[in-house]
């Protein structure tokens, strides 16, 4: 049954899964030309967890987190009317990932889509699902955000292969009317190219040499930072003015784990405490939609957040190019 008042969905489930295997800088300094000082400069990455061939797929590990998500609310996973799942790099074009989650949690009630935004993928998965919230066909929804990056990096390409990898993680969003929550959505598309990776299964491609690296990330690093510096901080202040709430009443700014350096430039910009702005970087490097929501399980499990008493903003970017934010009480 329809609820009679619009309301948004609150976090009441947090999970999230890493693989066991985990590659450090001194490791990648073994089949590539860098060094751990090199990559934690630049970076702020020390390591990052790397799926293991036939045991970590995409699949897999969006259940493991799915699964954790749903026992963390500690609700009938029947109750679950939307699953969404974000992705890059799944490891099947179809079924849907969100259908095989729907699956292992036994979620049977719940309707099921997809969705790539790349980087940004969890917080438009979020928003999707918020939406589908307010209108009041569902009152929970899954989110989920799952990479398999390492399938799809160049271990021979410094400029990227230091910075990717792997990971799931999930909320669970219950409609609560008494919820404050606001967003905003941009994109770029006429700066697609700086951050690229096409498919292998194209008609009439020659499978050159050339083509076969444009099936790995591509990235122009260069340009990806001075759009996320200048791009991040200005949606994050809108969204805020929007929202009528100052960056002081904010406790904390969840940014997308890609550099540690893009996010210590943002709080420059915003004008706030680095303490404001969680970082887990260093332990797993940027593993894409999946970031955002692992960073929220570490933050629950510590107890920084998980009261619904702690004002955040989360705010991704990437590919696209696309950068997003959002307000809510988590």
């Amino acid at each position: 049954m329809s609820r009679s008042i619009s309301s948004y969905g609150r976090v009441i489930g947090i999970g999230s899964y890493l693989p066991k295997n985990i590659m450090t800088n001194d490791d990648l300094a073994k089949i590539v030309e860098t060094s751990d000082e090199w990559i934690t400069e630049r970076t702020g990455i020390k390591q990052r967890h790397i799926s293991e061939a036939l045991v970590d797929t995409t699949e897999s590990m969006a259940v493991e987190a799915a699964k954790k998500a749903v026992a963390d609310a500690g609700i009938d996973p029947l109750k679950i009317g939307l699953i969404v799942v974000a992705s890059t790099t799944p490891n099947v074009l179809f079924p849907v990932l969100s259908a095989t989650v729907q699956a292992a949690v036994n979620a049977d009630n719940a309707m099921c889509f997809d969705v790539n935004a790349a980087c940004p993928g969890f917080v438009t998965a979020f928003v999707t699902a918020q939406n589908y919230l307010k209108s009041g066909m569902v009152d929970y929804a899954l989110v989920v955000g799952a990479e398999n990056l390492s399938n799809y990096t160049d271990f021979t390409d410094r400029g990227t292969c230091i910075l990717f990898g792997d990971g799931a993680g999930a909320c669970v969003l219950q409609a609560d009317p008494e919820l404050r929550y606001d967003a905003i959505m941009r994109a770029a598309g006429k700066r697609r190219e700086c951050l690229r990776c096409e498919t292998y299964m194209q008609k009439g491609v020659e499978k050159t040499e050339e083509f076969l690296k444009s099936n790995y990330i591509n990235m122009d690093g260069q340009t990806v930072f001075k759009f996320a510096v200048t791009e991040v901080p200005r949606i994050i202040e809108d969204l805020l003015n929007k929202a009528g709430v100052s960056a002081d009443e904010v406790d904390y700014f969840i940014l997308h784990q890609a550099n540690r350096r893009i996010i210590e430039s943002v709080a420059k910009r915003l004008k706030q405490p680095l303490e404001k702005f969680p970082m887990n970087i260093e332990k797993t490097g940027n593993t894409s939609s999946a970031s955002i929501p692992i960073l929220l399980d570490e933050m629950k499990k510590d107890g920084r957040i998980g009261d619904g008493k702690k004002k955040a903003v989360m705010s991704s970017f990437g590919a696209g190019l696309l950068w997003n934010a959002v307000l809510t009480d988590i």
